[in-house]
């Protein structure tokens, strides 16, 4: 605990700058989302602190790059078997952070924060450059890829260590160093993991995790001249911030950011797959990862079977307290965010909408304790027109729109008319009509007969104002390096 905090129940964290914890004189409240109370002080950090750890990732910057990528390598696999070997610490400390079940932490989250790391560790070793002769001209061309320098990375709050570690894995596998700022509202697994990069063997100034406010550190930290590149996920909105801000120093960018996704449901399709499938696709983590389905499109000929099918099958997903390993769905992030997804359901009943289960229908009951909790149900609303701001904006949360279509070019087009581009879903037995379909879809990624089937070497990323760039084996490796053409006369 750092000097001159009074409260002695609340877990304070501290910046992690050149190998060592660094005190804050500013905190920021960070609430228990199961419970609606304050639990934990994180950093308020702003440019004295980011240029602190800019210039620690500077320094350790010459010799990290110079090692090996088997060196580099063996860190890497290291500290996903610390994080491995205290995997139930960081679940319960997740999805308390964060208020996701302790189920999807254990299943999904942490697993998948170590693999990060594995992943990468592996990649790194496998890459090949290019070469090419000129014999007319006496001359042979290769090409090297450097690393970039020192890497800004900002992460956000839906999947906090899963989503800091799919961008320090990549960034210092490839020689980079890192300073990184989780969100403020989801701090507490960097500031574990970070407990555990030294033992790792991690150089002091390789990684460094500042905590704090989009507005104070994230502005302090895409806006430094010190640092080239930025990898971003988050909103479209903060987005447009960053890239604003960077512009003045021509920085690379990697922007992984909202989606409005549709699934598109055939009249073929499998029924019993696709209600399961469709279910988890829009709500799980409580609706808040970029991939969930938002917009279902249901062919007229089974929507009645469909609809009544669906609105069975989400009653059955739980909703409650993230400890219960019963329970599908715990606690939304924040109030302001409850709020703002209920504000949703409540435009979709003054347009004329019908809400079929979940907010203001059924009723959640909580123990006393998490009476204050950010709690919502599962809500799926039909009568929805495609202007409506519940088709067009990224809502977030447990809330998912069914309307029916009649013929595959109007759904292409209905569910491309949207100005996000981030992924979709497609159900029909008909292999010639998903590969047709998947193909006009504007999407970066189009799942079919399934949802988040994902190899890390593919391409992850979206169009339009869903982002710029991509994530994965290769895309990665690239935006963390420079290529170099190197020309040899003999």
């Amino acid at each position: 605990m750092s000097k001159g905090e009074k409260q002695t129940n609340y877990q304070v964290l501290e910046n992690y700058i050149g190998g060592k914890f660094v005190p804050c004189t500013k905190h920021i409240d960070s609430f228990d989302p199961s419970t609606g109370e304050v639990y934990c002080k994180v950093p308020d950090s702003g440019p004295q602190e980011v240029d602190a750890a800019v210039r620690a990732a500077k320094e350790a910057f010459p010799e990290w790059s110079a090692k090996s990528p088997e060196e580099r390598s063996k860190v890497l696999n290291k500290l996903a078997d610390l994080i491995e070997a205290r995997l139930e610490e960081f679940v319960q400390a997740e999805s308390k952070d964060q208020g996701k079940t302790v189920t999807f932490a254990r299943n999904v989250d942490i697993p998948r924060s170590a693999y990060n790391f594995r992943f990468f560790a592996s990649s790194v070793l496998h890459h090949l450059t290019e070469c090419s002769q000129m014999d007319h001209m006496g001359c042979v061309l290769y090409t090297i890829r450097c690393p970039v320098g020192v890497a800004g990375l900002i992460s956000p709050w839906n999947l906090p260590l899963y989503l800091l570690t799919w961008k320090i894995a990549p960034a210092v596998a490839t020689g980079n160093t890192v300073v990184a700022k989780p969100s403020e509202m989801t701090s507490v697994t960097a500031w574990m993991m970070c407990q555990l990069l030294e033992e790792a063997g991690f150089p002091p100034g390789v990684v460094n995790i500042v905590f704090g406010t989009g507005p104070r550190a994230g502005d302090a930290l895409v806006s430094h001249p010190d640092v080239p590149l930025i990898s971003f996920t988050g909103s479209t909105a903060t987005a447009r911030l960053i890239t604003e801000r960077s512009a003045p120093y021509c920085k690379k960018l990697s922007l992984e950011l909202g989606g409005k996704n549709p699934a598109i449901i055939f009249a073929d399709a499998d029924m019993e797959q696709c209600i399961s499938n469709t279910v988890r696709s829009s709500f799980s983590n409580q609706g808040e990862i970029c991939l969930c389905t938002s917009r279902i499109f249901v062919e007229r000929s089974i929507y009645p079977e469909f609809l009544a099918r669906f609105v069975e099958a989400v009653h059955q997903w739980k909703t409650g307290v993230p400890t219960d390993p019963s329970n599908n769905n715990g606690a939304l992030i924040s109030k302001e965010h409850l709020e703002k997804v209920r504000r949703y359901v409540a435009l979709a009943l003054a347009e004329g909408a019908q809400v079929h289960c979940g907010e203001g229908v059924d009723k959640l009951n909580l123990p006393q304790r998490n009476a204050g909790g950010y709690f919502m149900l599962p809500t799926v609303i039909s009568g929805v027109s495609d202007t409506s701001a519940l088709m067009q904006e990224e809502i977030f949360g447990p809330v998912t729109c069914v309307t029916p279509f009649d013929k595959e070019e109007e759904v292409i087009s209905r569910a491309n008319a949207v100005r996000y581009g981030l992924s979709a879903a497609v159900w029909s037995r008909d292999v010639g009509r998903v590969h047709r379909v998947a193909r006009k879809l504007q999407a970066g990624l189009v799942w079919t007969n399934c949802w988040l089937i994902r190899d890390l070497n593919l391409p992850f990323g979206g169009m339009k104002s869903s982002g710029v760039g991509r994530e994965g084996g290769k895309d990665s490796y690239h935006f963390f390096t420079e290529v170099k053409t190197i020309t040899i006369k003999h």
